[in-house]
Parts: structure tokens; C-alpha cells; sequence
């Protein structure tokens, strides 16, 4: 199996280049978050992602963002996923433009709503899993809940990783994909190159283990 690994919160060309090398698949430019110290610019986003490899996905991450500004970063940063809170205005915006990742915040009833979600597709969607509340504090949903999240769709965790404790999160949760931002990072908005490497060989050596040993594979 592979688990997808996507390091979001990218500000730096070194940041962007150190995700890159130690084998990210993914990683995210935050827009619109006038409040967070990993907020870039489109100007800046697209001189950082010059320097990635060309088969990092570019994900362009939205908190309740207005369908007009993400229409502008759409055209002018040609991301390949916008992920936030899903709206039917904002996927139709999106449609045809880049691929969707839709968030949902943790919560009692999570797991419905998640199979909700999956129940308007013919495909297991993906789905980016937050702590309850607002994303981006580097809290962690409940890892209970998000394998039985896991079960309906092709999840993706995230909120409160680090090098740590992924591997105990990747085996308690299943996931298709973990994602990290704070968890990596030296100081709020400084992501660690070292940490990054140190994540992802986190990720890649459990991911080995879960091919070897098929009897802790979670049937979904």
C-alpha cells in the first residue's frame, strides 16, 4: 500500500524543496487565513512551487473561503486540489479546474455525515479529517472515529502529527493519507527540513510494516 503524505503549510522555497526531496506527495499553500503565520501570497505560492518536483501535487487550502477568491487563486495559481469545507457553490466552482478535497471537522456524528458525503458519488471520495472546530491548532480528531470515517471513504488524517506518533495514528486509523503542518515545523510557519524528512520515513517505514503483516489490514 501506499499512503499518501502531504505536507501543508508550505512558505519557503526550502520548505518546498525539503518536502520534495524526502518524498512528499502533496503539499498545501494555505490562502485566505489573514490570521495564520503559514498564510502565502499567489505570487508566492507560484515562485515556491517552481521548485518541487513535478509530481508533488499543489494543494491550495481555503478555511470558508468566498467562492470569488477561490476562483482567483484557481486562475492564477493552477493548483491541482483546492481543499475546504465543501459547498455545492464551491465544488461547481471548482469542477473542471482541479480536484476537490473536501474538510470535515470531527464530532459525535462524523461518521454520518461522512457517509453522507460518500452516498452523493459513484467513487470512494477523499476526505481531509480535522480536529472539531478549526483546523490549523495542531489538535488531533479522534482517532476512534476517524477509522470508522476511514471505512466509508479514502480519509485522510490530519491535525495533531508528528514524527512521533504516526505511526501509532496509521495503525489505529487506517487512513489513505496523514497530513502535517505545525508537526514539522521549528517555529510557527518554519517548517523543519529535518522533521520533514524524519515524517515521511515515519510514514514509508509503517507502511512497509502494514504490507508484511496483512492481518492488520482494516477491511474498508
Amino acid at each position: 500500500m501506499h499512503l499518501r503524505v502531504k505536507i501543508c503549510g508550505i512558505t519557503t522555497v526550502e520548505a518546498a524543496r525539503a518536502a520534495s526531496s524526502s518524498g512528499a506527495d502533496a503539499v498545501g499553500f494555505i490562502f485566505a487565513f489573514p490570521d495564520s503565520s503559514r498564510c502565502v501570497g499567489v505570487d508566492a505560492a507560484r515562485d515556491i512551487a517552481r521548485h518541487l518536483h513535478p509530481f508533488v501535487t499543489r494543494v491550495a487550502v481555503f478555511r470558508h473561503p468566498d467562492v470569488a477568491a477561490v476562483s482567483e487563486v484557481v486562475a492564477t495559481f493552477c493548483p491541482d486540489v483546492v481543499q475546504a469545507e465543501p459547498s455545492s457553490e464551491l465544488v461547481a466552482a471548482v469542477a473542471g479546474r482541479a480536484e476537490f478535497l473536501p474538510v470535515l471537522h470531527d464530532g459525535d456524528d462524523v461518521t454520518d455525515r461522512a457517509v453522507d458525503f460518500a452516498a452523493d458519488g459513484a467513487a470512494k471520495p477523499a476526505i481531509l479529517l480535522e480536529a472539531a472546530g478549526v483546523g490549523g491548532r495542531g489538535v488531533a480528531p479522534d482517532w476512534h472515529r476517524a477509522a470508522e470515517v476511514a471505512k466509508s471513504c479514502n480519509l485522510i488524517l490530519a491535525g495533531g502529527l508528528t514524527p512521533d506518533n504516526v505511526a501509532a495514528a496509521i495503525r489505529a486509523v487506517r487512513p489513505a493519507g496523514v497530513d502535517i503542518s505545525s508537526g514539522v515545523e521549528s517555529a510557527p510557519g518554519i517548517k523543519d527540513p529535518d522533521m520533514i524528512a524524519e515524517f515521511i520515513a515515519a510514514v514509508r517505514t509503517v507502511e512497509r510494516t502494514l504490507d508484511l503483516d496483512p492481518t492488520l489490514e482494516t477491511t474498508k
